[in-house]
């Protein structure tokens, strides 16, 4: 595989989606955008300030678009930008090898 673990393509992209709420935060905007609380609500046991501190770090490292509307209460909408969405066939492979590895130890 790569020996040089500096410019190792897996290690990049596990340290974007180094923690199971990154994944769970990319999941819930597959299918659109979505408002902060829709996103908690989707989520369930992720405190706020858990959230809120990855996805300012997702939005960093350009995975995701916040958008700010000018009014009162202030909205903000979050997106999955076209990098955060090229996420989704290797997520949609990591669900599959799951299912089976599940599934293997179940059958043991």
């Amino acid at each position: 595989m790569y020996e040089d673990s500096k410019t190792c393509p897996v290690e990049i992209t596990l340290l974007l989606i180094n923690n199971k709420w990154k994944i769970r935060i990319i999941g819930s905007l597959l299918n659109g955008t979505r408002r902060f609380n829709e996103i908690r609500r989707i989520l369930e046991d992720i405190s706020q300030k858990v959230l809120t501190q990855n996805l300012r770090e997702m939005e960093k490292d350009g995975l995701i678009n916040r958008k700010v509307y000018p009014e009162i209460p202030l909205k903000v909408e979050y997106s999955l930008t076209k990098l955060g969405y090229s996420l989704k066939p290797i997520l949609d492979e990591m669900v599959e090898w799951g299912i089976k590895y599940e599934k293997n130890l179940l059958d043991k």
